[in-house]
């Protein structure tokens, strides 16, 4: 007798950030979801502790931002103190490029807020079934189907469901990844770490000078929540099982007996920094750390998968929907692979800069009989300046029609406004309180100095909207009067037009060599 399965269209394994966040673009865009996530709920640890700006980009698009802004810190805790002890004054401090204040190259800023403090936003967020205590333990792929084989822990027994695709968001030890024997690049385990979460009243040290990170000789300090609450994580000791918490809780804090510090829980964890090999494996794909683990140090790593699943969500729509082949999806780690590497490397830099910050402070206390007050910064003012990684981010692959030759790599540190194919949509009002990014969504997008023209050839069956882009910012954006840009539902530029194109049929023949790469005609003009 045949077993009788659960079918879904995506198969979403694990409930973190990038997990969730897929689930609620998924679900926009009218895709049947389940969600599966091995522990009894969400995640009770604070971890993650920065949403950059093209992460709030993308949740201002789901109507998220102002509850992730509501629930985070004040703009003023966008910024790294470097301390001795955390009761010690600052001896280097540095701001966090676009969370401390408003940049004008997007209409909003990141946001310094806990994990623990957005998952459950993110939850809210979409109606998809989630099954907490469901634990994945085996894929057997069909001929136009996966069946993956769940363990219920809650309720005990084991069951199954048939999904079209799955999307693998389960983590740096990844299930999925191991179950496909999918290596990784990169210099892997990079140590164990543990943290303590603690109640003290620390004000007098650090109200006047609030701060997301404060960095110290013994460890790192987060203030967890707007209201109370701490994190300290450091290396952690030999013995961890005999290791006196709260001596050692007292000593990095430099405090004299004065203040109490409860505390509440424990975490041992491992730091991880890899790259995978391989994003898709057939109907399976990778993202989030299950694809990538970013060392902690400058807060990429969760905002890297969030923007895995916003470039990689429309694409499985449009496959699921029948607008687009399933080798669209092949652009996915194409596209996503090489930012990956980038922002590995500009994590192990930034750890880097941390560490020659206090090893210059050890020598010039070593060096001096008076303790002096501050440190010569190793990186003046670019540590946290990432606009160049968040907002530059140039996309090769075939959902991107070019004829212009691959841009230079712009720097971490680096973002100019550009609207050459491949970029994300710069940030320009399109009236006085809506921006190029508002237009984006759950469809293309067509950006026109003249959008009737262009309205007159919309074809079927791409969802598609045509917008009129305001005449002072055509010459920014490469356009003349006739000219138009195509923008992919994740704001990147699939297409440029610089002026009325020949062929009335551009736009269709555009369209199928962007979603269907092996029927492709042959574009015209887009560039």
């Amino acid at each position: 007798m045949p077993v009788a399965h659960t079918e879904v269209a995506v198969l979403i394994v694990g409930a973190g950030p990038v997990g969730l966040t897929a689930r609620a673009l998924l679900e926009r865009w009218g895709v049947r979801v389940l969600l599966v996530e091995k522990h009894g709920g969400l995640s009770p640890f604070p971890r993650a502790r920065l949403v950059n700006m093209r992460s709030m980009e993308i949740y201002r698009q789901l109507g998220l931002a102002a509850e992730i802004t509501g629930n985070a810190f004040p703009p003023e805790y966008g910024r790294v103190r470097f301390r001795d002890t955390l009761h010690d004054r600052d001896f280097a401090t540095a701001a966090m490029v676009g969370v401390n204040a408003p940049v004008p190259e997007s209409p909003v800023i990141g946001v310094v807020t806990s994990q623990d403090r957005l998952e459950p936003t993110l939850l809210a967020a979409a109606d998809a079934h989630v099954r907490f205590g469901v634990e994945l333990i085996g894929l057997t792929e069909e001929a136009d189907s996966l069946v993956a084989s769940l363990v219920d822990h809650q309720r005990g027994g084991k069951t199954s469901v048939r999904a079209r695709y799955v999307l693998a968001a389960d983590g740096a030890n990844s299930t999925v990844r191991q179950l496909l024997g999918i290596d990784t690049t990169g210099p892997g385990a990079m140590g164990g770490f543990t943290t303590i979460l603690f109640d003290a009243d620390l004000n007098r040290w650090c109200a006047r000078q609030p701060a997301g990170v404060y960095f110290t000789a013994h460890g790192l300090f987060a203030p967890l929540y707007p209201e109370r609450g701490w994190a300290w994580s450091l290396p952690t000791p030999e013995d961890a099982t005999h290791a006196d918490w709260p001596e050692l809780l007292s000593r990095a804090l430099g405090q004299s007996g004065d203040v109490r510090a409860d505390a509440l829980r424990v975490e041992h964890w491992v730091m991880n920094a890899f790259v995978a090999e391989r994003f898709r494996h057939g109907r399976i794909l990778l993202a989030g750390d299950a694809a990538h683990a970013i060392p902690i140090i400058g807060g990429l790593g969760m905002n890297a998968g969030i923007a895995d699943v916003h470039n990689l969500c429309w694409k499985l729509a449009g496959v699921l929907h029948g607008w687009a082949e399933p080798s669209l999806l092949d652009t996915y780690e194409a596209e996503r692979q090489p930012v990956a590497h980038q922002t590995l490397r500009e994590a192990v830099a930034n750890t880097r800069l941390m560490l020659q910050v206090q090893d210059r402070r050890r020598e010039q206390r070593r060096m001096s009989d008076v303790t002096p007050a501050d440190v010569e910064l190793p990186w003046s003012d670019r540590y946290f300046a990432q606009l160049g990684l968040v907002l530059g981010v140039t996309y090769r692959s075939h959902a991107v029609l070019t004829d212009a030759p691959p841009e230079p790599s712009e720097t971490a540190t680096d973002y100019v406004p550009t609207a050459e194919p491949g970029r994300r949509m710069p940030h320009l009002w399109l009236t006085s309180d809506r921006s190029t990014l508002d237009a984006f969504g759950e469809w293309f997008t067509l950006l026109a100095p003249d959008p009737t023209y262009w309205a007159q050839r919309t074809p079927a069956p791409w969802p598609l909207r045509v917008e009129a882009l305001p005449g002072e910012h055509t010459d920014l954006c490469g356009l003349r009067p006739g000219g138009a840009l195509l923008i992919r539902p994740d704001g990147h530029i699939g297409a440029r037009w610089r002026d009325r194109p020949p062929s009335d049929a551009t736009l269709r023949h555009a369209l199928i060599a962007m979603t269907c790469p092996t029927q492709s005609p042959s574009p015209t003009g887009s560039r």
